[in-house]
């Protein structure tokens, strides 16, 4: 998948926003799921790759026992200065890191997590083999991706209210990237070119997401992801009345006040 540098831009105003509204409204519920799946499996070591600003991190910190090294890591300097900010409720490591590039050696960690980052790297399969290289053999690599854009009812709306702002060039971040990367066929493709060629597991999971009203969403989508810099590299004033298309369209079809749609995704484990 071709992708701009802009698309992996998490840099900015974005951290913060990212944090402030999409944290709690959509990635905060599998974090707790990818936790206890986590725990599940009882590691004495554990590597978060593509940690954002950190949520993942903050329940591995809680739920596991202290005994348990976790190390976690982003490719987004700016990101991980974030998470570190929050902290956590005992000590990690926090280290800036490529997961195409693992600064880690072979067989260092019993298990890898990584929430919804797989579908920004830029070699899945590459990507994959270096996760399996700093696996211990029986090792678990445990990551999640966001299901096709329709089954995400937030991010679809929003998508189609910016396709009506730019007819001639609709912005299309959300499909390509965050929702880009769902077909199972192809997931376990990558993970069997990267070594993975068995104990591979899919589990397709549904959610509601809340926001606490239509523009609470439409400044998360908005102004918190890198559709914020498809909108700007069109226009760079656009942002505010993006902001209130995406809002009135999240409105007409949610409601005012508080808001409710459906977000699913895949979680997927594989074993080395």
């Amino acid at each position: 998948m071709n992708t701009s540098s802009s698309d992996r831009a998490f840099a900015g105003a974005i951290p913060q926003l990212y944090e402030q509204y999409l944290v709690p409204m959509i990635f905060d519920p599998y974090a707790r799921v990818m936790t206890r799946r986590v725990a599940s499996i009882t590691p004495l070591t554990v590597l978060e790759i593509a940690a954002g600003t950190g949520v993942v991190t903050r329940h591995l910190a809680a739920e596991l026992p202290a005994a348990v090294s976790i190390v976690s890591t982003d490719i987004s300097q700016e990101m991980l200065n974030h998470a570190m900010s929050l902290g956590t409720s005992r000590a990690v490591t926090w280290q800036q890191a490529d997961a195409m590039h693992l600064p880690f050696p072979d067989g260092a960690f019993d298990a890898v997590v990584c929430q919804f980052g797989a579908m920004f790297f830029p070699d899945k399969a590459a990507a994959f083999a270096e996760t399996r290289r700093v696996l211990r053999p029986g090792g678990t690599f445990l990551f999640n991706v966001w299901d096709r854009i329709e089954e995400n009812e937030f991010a679809d709306c929003i998508t189609h209210a910016m396709a009506s702002l730019f007819p001639d060039d609709p912005p299309r971040f959300m499909v390509r990237l965050p929702h880009g990367y769902y077909d199972q066929a192809v997931i376990g493709n990558a993970l069997a070119q990267a070594g993975f060629a068995n104990a591979i597991a899919f589990d397709t999971i549904a959610m509601q997401s809340r926001g606490e009203s239509p523009r609470f969403v439409a400044i998360a989508y908005c102004q918190g992801t890198p559709l914020r810099h498809e909108l700007e590299e069109r226009n760079a004033s656009i942002l505010g009345e993006a902001t209130d298309l995406a809002a009135a369209a999240i409105e007409k079809r949610f409601g005012a006040g508080h808001v409710t749609g459906k977000i699913q995704a895949h979680i997927i484990s594989a074993r080395k």
